[in-house]
């Protein structure tokens, strides 16, 4: 991808978008951009392509291998998929992780889990989902977990999720078992614990 200069939208115009306040976004912002910053230190031009992000997200999880994992969370960034997410791009889904409302985080989790688009969650998408989450916490976790974990995991989501039995979870069924189980809904702190 061709270095690329990126100016952001007017912090007036993102402050409107986002659940942050202009001093936040400015702080935000000299990370995302600036050399001598963890997160984004590979970034001056404003845009990270999937392989920088890889690479920035690999530093949080050292234990594990998160490059799986940071593809689904790219493409999760990447709302116009461009190959490229901006500093909008970042801060939109950053608000919705770290301010949003229960149905907005249920929201983004969808669209994370529904790795082809297609407005419906398979079990082969969260089970693509899930094996690379145990493969970013590496093999060092505790209690060890069988290698069989991930699918029995998403037999258990599955089970309580699809509602009518017809292989797919709808972004409805999705969003009413999440809410009304309490087990779900901390298993989804764990989702946002990861990022």
């Amino acid at each position: 991808m061709a270095t690329v200069r990126h100016r952001p939208e007017a912090l007036e115009l993102l402050e409107a978008q986002s659940k942050f306040t202009k001093k936040e976004l400015q702080i935000l912002y000299r990370g995302f951009k600036n050399p001598g910053s963890l997160e984004f230190q590979e970034c001056p031009s404003g845009v990270v392509n999937e392989e920088t992000f890889k690479e920035i997200y690999s530093q949080f999880f050292p234990q594990g291998d998160s490059t799986t994992y940071a593809h689904f969370l790219f493409n999760a960034f990447d709302t116009d998929h461009n190959g490229a997410v901006s500093f909008e791009d970042f801060i939109k889904g950053l608000s919705i992780l770290l301010r949003g409302t229960v149905q907005e985080k249920l929201n983004w989790a969808f669209n994370l889990y529904d790795i082809n688009k297609d407005g419906y969650i398979t079990k082969e998408e969260m089970l693509d989902i899930m094996k690379a989450i145990y493969d970013m916490m590496g093999k060092c976790t505790y209690p060890v977990l069988k290698e069989d974990a991930p699918r029995q995991h998403v037999e258990t989501f599955f089970q309580k999720m699809d509602k009518n039995k017809d292989g797919v979870v709808t972004i409805d069924e999705f969003i009413e078992s999440c809410q009304k189980d309490e087990n779900i809904m901390r298993s989804m702190q764990l989702f946002e614990n990861v990022i």
